[in-house]
């Protein structure tokens, strides 16, 4: 693989064996950890499937050093940061995010958690049930179904066919030969020579470097090991098949023999088969009308081996349209095969890859660094893609049948040209750029845009900025135009994307929202093409969207619960921009940005208004709304706004919420054992600050789910009461240090505003949040906990479930 070529980025080898790789990021606030341990699903006995994935989550319940409520996830949780893992076929992750301050903390209890991990027979059923459920969720899961019926023409040997996800049965704890196996495994792969630890943040070198080295001396010393080759993907001479289901035909490619670099040469292939641009495959054949999305991933790739995936859905079934689908796709394949080494898409493919690093967060930096991810394709990588072109397509070259075209540049990845005054007047210099004056208005007859709020709250330093543009329709239309609009910007919401500026249009109630947030400099372009696509909306084309993803029900109600808080106002007619009015917020854009901005908010459609009201529909009472799903099991979303929309109120709520997400996890998830997906957490939705707790469970109803909830609620004061002086303060200032200027970045501070300016709070409110954090205290905490189970608390219950009694004050 080609070295590491970023100038903040160190890759060596420890003493112990480790592979450690470190990055320097100056524009990150937050550190992150990826270790990843070269062993996988695939590299477990066969007697003992999902080994590799129990071993995992035994790795979590803590060690002698750093028990259950003091573990990686506990601290995490406390420090505000996101923490999870991953078993793959060849490799195993374990990974998190924190604020700078916390990090060590976060990497001590990583490492001591792979060094010293518990494994007590208690520990091990228990846990056990906790993966079965997991297992029982994800096998009644359309998509895990459609993969097992995908991989079956595959060869029965290789681990592909097998499974490997583990369950009550496949994991006979009590059992020697087990045991032994467990063990055994853990010894093998889980040591140092067999890890690869990167760390990335705006720490030095040096002191990441150091840090790393301390951790991870608990690790124990070893030399890596050679993963065993898997066998042929296919037997016999067949490369390739293809599968229908309904609406879906996958083309589907098994790749031997491989040259080094493959991952990155599919990733090239993938990247230009999946681009919705004019001359291309997508573009034929949705104006054939043969399918809605198209989709190329390499769905497995170890050593020499591939298996690559083409996947087309359709309205509709797709079977009728198969042959000439394929056709069409070995059609493009050939004009793309002919062409000498794509000198023009590999510059853009680089580009677009370092454009996303360069807004990458800390988490996908270490990532991308662990598996030594370099922008682009190097002159290895077309040697292989060449190879792997002509095992898909073996055989003289075609002559092609469509005028086939190659992608055209990405307007938005180039450098932006500001103009030559850039919106200076005679007496101004650079140094007034962004300020704005009575005689600018009158010259630029601007209209009226100062609905749209500039926040200056963080200095841009990162080069990531966000743009929230908000209409207030005066009712629901009718006529819903929303899919119609969403459709139009599907082609610029890609190329906005690979720009790195991720661009949304969604409805909430009576709201419309447009959403960007991503690298500032193609951000005023970008804001220009999407009011030009919504004033003229594309006609009489496929909406473009896949068959509707079948979720596991916790999923269907999280997407459900923004629409229902608040809900959606009256239909009325057809929607018409001239009754609309708009305000938005930008926060992080430098000023020379602010000044292109400027001119393009003279073309967004509607009535400038900074005085929206806030969005009526809060509840003032308890509503229960019940979403059926196809799946045995149950699920159930509870959200409590705060008694008061104050940031006083807010903070109170917020440590709540600290307070309550290890022991909630602890009680439902590894004491009750209710299911896999059991969470709590703050949420804001649509201005409203709450406590969301959220549980899916194979056997308890929604009735219990709820019972187990309500309860927990009622002991939450006890929680507030049990912690210490020492246990409060810390825990008030550990939530406080999360909305500090020095910890919070571009994303998360967009979001904090824009939710504050929902709810209607003054434009200081991080400076005033954090103030009431650190004035909080312990009886105004207490008092808030009393008041999650008043009886004119204002619960919002989302269920699959009909309504329980006790969900009603003064009802038995």
């Amino acid at each position: 693989m080609p070295a590491l070529n970023h100038p903040h980025t160190q890759r060596l080898t420890l003493e112990n064996g480790l592979t450690l790789c470190v990055r320097h990021e100056p524009r990150l606030k937050r550190c992150a950890a990826v270790l990843r341990v070269a062993a996988g699903s695939h590299d477990v006995p066969a007697a003992w499937p999902g080994l590799a994935h129990f071993l995992e989550h035994l790795l979590f319940l803590g060690t002698a050093r750093f028990p259950a409520a003091d573990n990686l996830m506990a601290w995490v949780q406390r420090h505000g940061g996101q923490v999870n893992a991953r078993t793959c076929e060849r490799h195993t992750d374990f990974f998190f995010e924190l604020p700078m301050g916390a990090f060590e903390g976060g990497l001590e209890r990583l490492c001591d958690m792979l060094a010293h991990p518990r494994m007590t027979l208690p520990d091990q059923l228990r846990e056990r049930e906790v993966l079965h459920a997991e297992f029982i969720a994800w096998a009644r899961e359309p998509s895990a179904q459609r993969e097992i019926k995908l991989f079956q023409p595959l060869n029965p040997a290789h681990p592909l066919r097998a499974f490997h996800a583990g369950n009550r049965y496949s994991l006979p704890v009590p059992r020697a030969g087990f045991q032994q196996a467990l063990k055994g495994f853990y010894q093998t792969f889980y040591q140092a020579g067999q890890m690869t630890l990167s760390l990335s943040g705006p720490s030095a070198i040096r002191e990441l470097s150091t840090l790393a080295e301390r951790c991870s001396a608990v690790l124990r010393p070893g030399k890596a090991v050679q993963q065993a080759d898997a066998p042929a993907l296919m037997t016999g001479q067949q490369r390739h098949y293809q599968h229908i289901d309904g609406s879906r035909l996958s083309l589907m490619f098994a790749l031997e023999q491989l040259p080094p670099e493959s991952d990155k040469a599919l990733e090239f292939l993938c990247n230009w088969i999946n681009a919705d641009k004019a001359g291309g495959l997508f573009a034929q054949l949705r104006q054939q009308q043969l399918i809605d999305t198209l989709k190329a991933t390499s769905l497995y790739c170890f050593k020499d081996q591939a298996l690559l995936q083409i996947e087309f859905t359709a309205t509709n079934a797709i079977a009728q349209h198969a042959t000439l689908i394929s056709d069409t796709f070995h059609d493009w394949l050939g004009f793309f095969r002919a062409q000498q080494d794509w000198p023009a898409l590999r510059e853009e493919f680089c580009l677009l890859q370092q454009r996303q690093q360069d807004i990458s967060g800390a988490l996908e930096l270490a990532r991308s660094d662990c598996k030594q991810h370099v922008p682009g394709l190097s002159d290895q990588g077309v040697t292989t893609l060449k190879v792997v072109l002509g095992q898909l397509q073996p055989g003289a070259m075609q002559l092609s049948h469509h005028a086939w075209q190659l992608p055209a540049p990405n307007p938005f990845l180039q450098a932006a040209k500001e103009p030559v005054s850039a919106g200076l007047i005679r007496g101004q210099t650079s140094a007034h750029r962004g300020l704005r004056t009575f005689a600018q208005d009158r010259l630029r007859s601007r209209r009226d845009v100062s609905a749209m709020s500039f926040s200056t709250a963080i200095p841009n330093l990162s080069g990531e900025a966000a743009i929230y543009l908000r209409w207030r329709l005066p009712a629901t239309p009718a006529d819903n135009p929303m899919p119609a609009l969403q459709n139009s910007l599907r082609p610029l919401i890609q190329d906005a994307r690979d720009a790195g500026v991720e661009l949304s249009l969604n409805a909430l109630g009576n709201d419309w929202l447009l959403k960007m947030y991503g690298y500032h400099e193609p951000m005023p372009a970008i804001l220009e093409s999407a009011l030009r696509t919504l004033a003229s909306p594309c006609t009489g084309q496929s909406a473009g969207t896949p068959p509707e993803a079948t979720l596991m029900p916790i999923r269907q109600l999280l997407k459900r619960l923004p629409e229902l808080c608040p809900p959606a106002g009256e239909s009325d007619g057809a929607h018409n921009w001239s009754e609309t009015r708009w305000d938005g917020l930008t926060v992080g854009l430098p000023s020379a940005t602010q000044a292109l901005i400027g001119p393009v908010l003279n073309k967004v459609p509607g009535t400038p208004d900074a005085q929206l009201t806030l969005q009526s529909g809060h509840p003032v009472e308890r509503h229960w709304h019940t979403v059926p799903c196809d799946s045995s099991e149950h699920a159930l979303l509870l959200f409590c706004p705060a008694a008061e929309a104050t940031v006083a109120g807010e903070a109170a709520w917020r440590l709540l919420a600290q307070v309550a997400q290890t022991p909630f996890y602890q009680r439902l998830r590894v004491e009750l054992q209710l299911g896999y997906a059991v969470f709590s957490g703050l949420r804001q939705i649509n201005g409203q600050t709450g406590l969301l707790f959220g549980v899916q469970s194979p056997h308890a109803s929604t009735a219990q789910i709820f019972e187990h909830i309500r309860n927990f609620l009622v002991d939450l004061p006890n929680l507030v009461s049990a912690l210490d002086e020492t246990s409060f303060t810390q825990a008030r200032a550990a939530l406080a240090q999360q909305f500090s200027s020095e910890a919070l970045g571009v994303s998360q501070t967009s979001e904090l505003l824009w939710q504050s300016k929902l709810a209607g709070h003054p434009s200081d409110y991080l400076t005033a949040l954090y103030t009431a954090l650190m004035a909080l205290d312990q009886d105004t905490t207490l008092k808030a906990a009393q008041q999650t189970t008043q009886p004119d608390s204002r619960w919002l219950c989302v269920a699959t479930g009909p309504v329980t009694e006790t969900f009603y004050p003064g009802r038995s």
